[in-house]
């Protein structure tokens, strides 16, 4: 699955703000004394979460971005200027990655990915990393509070995130439940796994982020229930007459026992 730049940039500020910087001191204690860094960056998208990081962290860093979508790949390698790292790109598959793949790699992050994965593709990948620092952000946890309320709020939230579970090419999605099967799964392979939220806040300064979210978030629940698109429009206008939005997805660092 791909995303569109615009799409991406427009979130970026959001997702920078959202993340639980609370996580960054147990994973440095971690990584101390690794260096250069291997960082592995899966689903990089434009490179907003090397943007993020690689200045949270010390020391020479080498980072490997990995995309399906050699567009992306492209313009994340450019981004991603910054003394002290190096980058490389690699296009293929996520669900396809195993643990030899990850020989060498100091951390192995993501952001907005767990989601997308199934139970045994969370599960493959936690085999993968067994050993390695990981840290997920991002990933949606299927509550969204909107300000002032409408009774169909609950309805429209319901079909998204039946949405985010649907059977896609035969492979069944994890949506909300991604961030419990990927606690167990890293636990089953020896990790420390703690979580934290990373809520979307959106305001009147996120008016184009939250216009653009609202119609895709009723646009994927229509999608999935068709009965929806009549009551859709005057839905929609309501909620972009307005509103303000919490929109909660959860941070995961998996750590392994001896770190």
């Amino acid at each position: 699955m791909s995303f569109a730049p615009e799409w991406l940039a427009l979130r970026e500020k959001a997702d920078a703000e959202a993340r639980a910087v609370d996580l960054l001191d147990p994973l440095r204690e971690a990584l101390l004394n690794r260096t250069p860094l291997v960082v592995r960056d899966l689903g990089c998208g434009t490179g907003s979460m090397g943007r993020w990081l690689a200045g949270r962290l010390a020391g020479r860093q080498h980072w490997v971005l990995h995309d399906l979508d050699p567009r992306l790949l492209e313009l994340a390698g450019a981004s991603m200027t910054r003394e002290g790292v190096t980058v490389q790109t690699r296009e293929g598959d996520l669900t396809a990655l195993r643990g030899d793949d990850f020989a060498g790699t100091s951390l192995v992050t993501a952001s907005a990915l767990l989601d997308l994965f199934t139970a045994e593709e969370v599960d493959g990948l936690a085999e993968a990393c067994a050993g390695i620092p990981v840290l997920f952000t991002l990933s949606v946890a299927g509550r969204v509070e909107l300000e002032p309320a409408d009774p169909l709020d609950v309805v429209f939230q319901d079909a998204f995130n039946a949405h985010q579970r649907r059977v896609v090419d035969g492979r069944r999605l994890l949506g909300p439940d991604a961030v419990t099967a990927a606690v167990a799964a890293f636990e089953r392979v020896g990790s420390e796994v703690v979580t934290r939220p990373s809520p979307w806040r959106l305001g009147p300064d996120q008016a184009a982020l939250t216009a653009e979210w609202l119609r895709g978030w009723v646009g994927a629940a229509v999608e999935q229930e068709p009965g929806l698109a009549a009551e859709a429009p005057e839905y929609l206008r309501r909620r972009l007459d307005g509103v303000t939005a919490v929109v909660h997805h959860t941070d995961l660092l998996a750590l392994p026992r001896a770190a």
